[in-house]
This record gives C-alpha cells, structure tokens and sequence, in this order.
C-alpha cells in the first residue's frame, strides 16, 4: 500500500494529480472523476489526458518508494509523505513528511542519499 494511503479512501498522494508535479512544476488537486486505480490505492488527476498519461507509465510519474518519506527511507525507515513537501530529481518525484526534512534531502543529493536510499528500500 501506498505510504500516503493510510486514510480509509486509499487515495494517493492525498488526491493531487501525480502528473502535475511535472508538468505543472507544483501539486494540483486532482478530480475523482478522472481516477486510475493502480497498485492497490486510486490516483486522482486533474484532467483525462493527465490520467491517460499516468496510466500509460505510472512509474514515471508515481512518487519513489511507495509514497513514503524519501528521507525516512534513507535512514532505514518508512514514514508518511505529505504531498506537499515534495522534489522532482533526475525525472523522479520524491516526497517527504515535511518541508525541513525535504530540505535536508535535497542538500544530501550530492552526498549520495538517493542512492542509499535505493539501498535501503531494495531491502524491505
């Protein structure tokens, strides 16, 4: 299940339209009507041509590590992601329980913390 899923409706990323993170270079609040179910929770989009764009790769736009907290993941733990604390990285949506920790994330790039935290998420 999605990290950001533990609400009763299962909805991912709490609602915002994964797509927008990219093309819109900020969280969108996406519409049930143009839902996509995938990996055990429902995606909202903002519109149908984001959610076809979703549905045709939803690895490209989904956030990494299940939704969790990217920074949780790499210190060897999982934790909730807010939506909004979130950055785009090499093609890649991570996000994090807050903005400090995002912050934190981001200063660490250079320093190797996506890799490790590829490490650490491999091993769940």
């Amino acid at each position: 299940l999605w990290g950001d899923t533990e609400n009763a409706d299962g909805v991912a990323l709490g609602g915002m339209d994964p797509v927008s993170y990219f093309d819109a270079s900020k969280p969108v609040q996406g519409d049930p009507e143009f839902d996509y179910e995938w990996r055990d929770a429902t995606w909202h989009f903002s519109s149908a041509e984001n959610r076809d764009a979703f549905a045709a790769d939803p690895g490209k736009y989904a956030p990494q590590y299940g939704g969790f907290c990217s920074f949780a993941v790499s210190k060897g733990f999982t934790a909730k992601a807010s939506p909004g604390a979130w950055h785009v990285h090499d093609g890649k949506l991570y996000v994090f329980a807050d903005d400090k920790v995002r912050q934190s994330f981001v200063d660490a790039i250079d320093d190797g913390i996506v890799a490790k935290s590829e490490v650490n998420w491999a091993k769940r």
